[in-house]
């Protein structure tokens, strides 16, 4: 029997009304992109984490993932990716972090070119599983320490991270398009704030959006 149509679509506390309620939610948070809001209603988040947590999938909270790495809540996924839309270029983006996939699956139904890097081997194994379930064409994950980006495929449009370091690793900011690429990622470490830093040849331009909090970003890379 055929589980996958199920699976994909949800039931009970992982079904269709449920994430309406959970769009309800990032509505009244402020989350107006009405592309965003549509990857709720049909990315399945519950397939992103396991299934003793299927039933929390479409609350508004972060999620654990194993190897002391979360789930980011659903506003935070929403605020963040409305920030890569509203970069004047957002064809071709980098992801530090794939973690369980769920942001890269909402970033692959938005621009045309996901590239992704995560340093927890098994994370990422988990992460290809799932974009294949769901069949996405226009994803690349990478094995590698998130500070040094993807220089071979670099520059890139905007890049995205998902773990907070201390400062903004200059190795991301160098693969930036010079004329309006974009870095959006938690900066900071008792204290964090999501912050965008956009690149206008040598000018940077930096806006605190809000106070944050993320695991740290951790160097080097781990296999099994």
């Amino acid at each position: 029997m055929n589980r996958e149509p199920d699976m994909l679509r949800g039931i009970g506390m992982t079904s269709q009304r449920t994430r309406a309620r959970l769009i309800e939610r990032l509505v009244e948070q402020g989350i107006s992109n009405f592309r965003v809001l549509a990857c709720f209603e049909t990315i399945p988040r519950h397939l992103f984490v396991d299934e003793a947590l299927g039933h929390k999938a479409y609350e508004d909270v972060s999620l654990p993932i194993g190897y002391a790495q979360t789930l980011s809540q659903p506003y935070i996924v929403a605020r963040m990716s409305e920030l890569v839309l509203a970069a004047p270029h957002h064809e071709r983006v980098l992801e530090i972090g794939t973690g369980s996939g769920f942001q890269t699956s909402v970033l692959a139904s938005l621009v045309d070119e996901v590239y992704s890097v995560e340093r927890i081997q098994p994370l990422q194994e988990k992460a290809r599983q799932r974009l294949a379930i769901l069949n996405l064409k226009n994803v690349w994950l990478k094995l590698a320490d998130g500070f040094m980006g993807w220089p071979d495929e670099a520059p890139f449009d905007v890049i995205i991270g998902t773990a907070a370091p201390s400062v903004p690793p200059p190795e991301l900011l160098d693969q930036l398009i010079p004329d309006g690429g974009r870095l959006i990622m938690p900066i900071g470490e008792t204290e964090q704030f999501l912050t965008v830093i956009e690149k206008h040849g040598d000018e940077l331009i930096i806006e605190q959006i809000e106070p944050v909090l993320f695991v740290p970003m951790l160097t080097g890379i781990k296999a099994k």
